[in-house]
């Protein structure tokens, strides 16, 4: 405000001493500042002025995002990224982060309201201390609805943002990658440094459509060309340890059936197309998703083939602990290690590729069952259909037009396909929250 003040009194004292052009520069300033203002647009309708504060959160780091509102507009923001150097729950996180922020600011700048996704356990007297500082009411509390919800919403999508960059930049930071490399292998006491780090991983819905992924990371960095995908063929039920013997076992079979037997050693290259064995390359470090019980079997299905010099691993999702084959007690690195964190990333890279795997077939076995019922619909035409498609979520969106002008669908045949769509569906669980939905993903 003061400001545009200057510059409008400016204005009219060039124009008063007829310096038009200058005024008209200075005319032109305020405009555009104007419209600047203007343009930070009113995110509350009542002229709060509040703190909103929203954070980001896994189980290595944690963001941080604070808009600060003054007369309903927001006025600035700040963003912070962190490593977590203990298991504190949400709660606990904040009630850190307001005494940090409010410790050394002054009383005049501590907003009326704060925002925060969940209220500490002294939410109470946090409030009653700023109380004190600013000299008159302060609130801590979480939105339930309307536009300051709206609000807390925007502020933790640009956390979890900031938190996704802030991934992004220190894995492709190749200094980080090698210390993490070097951790690992000092952590593990391996005699290299595992340069080619292998995850697997099982993804099913109770016991059905059982299939597992192998993600592949060489010098810290996906290799995505290697990635496999496994359909668990010998496990009935729900059964993660049998999954992960079966699907180690093909691994490293396939393993010693590429390496062959040359004269100078493995054979990493086929000598008949010239391209290289991807399952030639030996690991130098399997990682499996899960603790004890799934490194004890995929450490006994390495060894029944005979191999004896690929170290095995667990890390298990609860708290980041990193079993060894043997071992009763898991191996705990520090919070803030770089090797902790490469490991995370390998195994939460397979946790997706499996899932993704998953959700595909899934798919396609929803397909061919809800469509069993159509008369003239084999098993060529349904998977002509998933093919044409692509899943049951567009075949559903699908017009009688659209349905008729598929390979081998014609008008009839559309009619009867849109009448057992009609049909109700039973729940579907998503794989990701577990959450109950109604009707086809």
């Amino acid at each position: 405000n003061s400001l545009l003040k200057r510059l409008d009194r400016q204005m009219q004292d060039a124009s008063a001493n007829l310096e038009f052009e200058k005024a008209a520069v200075l005319r032109d300033q305020l405009h555009a500042l104007r419209q600047a203002t203007e343009s930070n647009a009113i995110v509350l309708g009542d002229g709060t002025d509040a703190d909103v504060i929203a954070l980001a959160e896994d189980p290595l780091e944690v963001a941080v995002q604070i808009f600060h509102v003054r007369d309903g507009r927001v006025r600035g923001q700040r963003a912070w990224v962190a490593d977590r150097t203990d298991a504190t729950e949400t709660g606990g996180l904040i009630e850190t982060f307001l005494l940090q922020l409010y410790s050394d600011v002054d009383g005049t700048e501590v907003p009326p309201e704060i925002l925060v996704p969940e209220v500490p356990g002294t939410g109470a007297l946090i409030a009653d201390l700023l109380t004190e500082s600013r000299g008159a009411r302060v609130v801590i509390r979480t939105p339930r609805r309307g536009d300051k919800k709206t609000l807390m919403q925007t502020v933790a999508r640009n956390a979890g943002e900031a938190l996704a960059l802030h991934k992004t930049r220190r894995a492709s930071d190749l200094s980080t990658r090698n210390r993490a490399l070097e951790e690992i292998q000092q952590a593990l006491e391996l005699p290299t440094v595992p340069l080619r780090i292998e995850c697997y991983d099982v993804s099913h819905l109770q016991g059905t459509e059982i299939v597992a992924s192998m993600v592949v990371f060489e010098d810290g960095l996906a290799r995505k060309s290697d990635y496999r995908r496994f359909v668990i063929r010998g496990i009935d039920g729900s059964n993660d340890v049998a999954a992960i013997h079966e699907v180690i076992t093909r691994r490293f079979r396939r393993l010693l059936d590429e390496q062959g037997s040359g004269e100078e050693g493995p054979l990493l290259i086929d000598p008949t197309t010239g391209v290289a064995r991807r399952f030639a390359y030996a690991p130098g470090l399997v990682v499996v998703d899960g603790g004890a019980p799934q490194v004890a079997a995929a450490a006994q299905a390495i060894s029944e083939l005979g191999i004896t010099d690929i170290p095995v691993i667990g890390l298990a999702k609860r708290l980041e602990e990193v079993w060894l084959p043997g071992e009763e007690f898991p191996l705990i690195l520090p919070r803030t290690s770089e090797g902790l964190y490469l490991l995370q990333r390998v195994r939460d890279e397979a946790h997706r590729f499996a899932i993704t795997h998953h959700r595909g077939r899934r798919s396609a076995t929803m397909v061919e069952s809800v469509l069993d019922s159509v008369p003239g619909l084999g098993e060529v035409r349904r998977k002509t259909l998933l093919k044409h498609f692509g899943s049951l979520k567009k075949l559903r969106a699908a017009t009688p037009d659209e349905l008729a002008q598929a390979p081998g669908i014609g008008p009839r045949l559309a009619a009867a396909i849109i009448e057992a769509l009609a049909q109700p569906v039973a729940e579907v669980v998503n794989l990701t929250t577990g959450e109950v939905l109604d009707g086809a993903p």
